[in-house]
């Protein structure tokens, strides 16, 4: 219960419930109080504030309270916190992925692709898993040689990368908004149009943020900080 509790004494201070603010108020104190005054209130404030979140979070983001059972689904991403065996040989890129310019890439999908100013230009751009009319599923713009990759993708309705990893995820902040941070390497795969896990996609993938923008959801991969990665997105155009 510590590490579920303190994500959730975590999430409770982004909370905006005007109606009622005397539930918010009497859940945060409980969350607050000194362990022997926590023990009897434990099991119900738990349940109580989970409620809340499904409640009160905008559309799409009641998933988040996927997070008491040990997986987190959000922005098109499911994180699954567990001991995970590190992926052996070299992954399968995406689905049919290509490389192209930014102006095809931007015709090819069915969303903006927005660039973070903080970065530019990409140096390459890639677009994979076409549907039946051709259109993309996920642009993929990539600096530094590759070793920094931003991953844009429709998350408002499939699940695009599933991930896993031995320590819990991070709620942060991007433009006042919510996001996840999963600090250090761990396992990513491709989930496919129907659901399944693409194991042939597993990498060892390096830290992530993950946020969306517009309904557009994106993935920051690389050897950056928190602070440097929360930079990078708020700074998407």
């Amino acid at each position: 219960m510590g590490d579920l509790e303190r994500e959730l004494r975590d999430l409770s201070a982004w909370l905006e419930t005007p109606d009622p603010p005397e539930v918010t108020a009497r859940v945060r104190a409980q969350l607050t109080a000194p362990a022997r005054r926590r023990r009897r209130w434990r099991s119900y404030a738990v349940a109580a504030l989970v409620a809340l979140l499904v409640a009160v979070l905008p559309p799409g983001r009641g998933a988040l309270a996927d997070a008491v059972a040990g997986l987190l689904r959000f922005a098109g991403v499911s994180v699954a916190t567990s001991p995970a065996e590190l992926p052996t040989g070299t992954p399968s890129p995406l689905p049919a992925q290509r490389t192209t310019t930014l102006d095809e890439a931007q015709r090819a999908v069915r969303f903006p692709i927005r660039l973070p100013a903080k970065l530019g230009t990409p140096e390459q751009v890639l677009v994979a898993d076409p549907d039946g009319a051709g259109r993309y599923r996920v642009a993929t713009l990539l600096y530094g040689g590759g070793t920094l990759r931003i991953d844009a993708f429709d998350g408002r309705l499939d699940l695009a990368f599933h991930k896993e990893t031995s320590r819990p995820a991070d709620w942060v902040q991007v433009n006042r908004d919510f996001a996840v941070w999963v600090g250090g390497p761990h396992t990513l795969a491709y989930v496919d149009r129907a659901g399944e896990v693409r194991v042939e996609t597993a990498r060892l993938a390096a830290s992530t943020l993950i946020w969306q923008v517009g309904g557009v959801s994106y993935r920051l991969e690389g050897d950056l900080s928190k602070p440097e990665a929360i930079e990078i997105a708020g700074s998407l155009r």
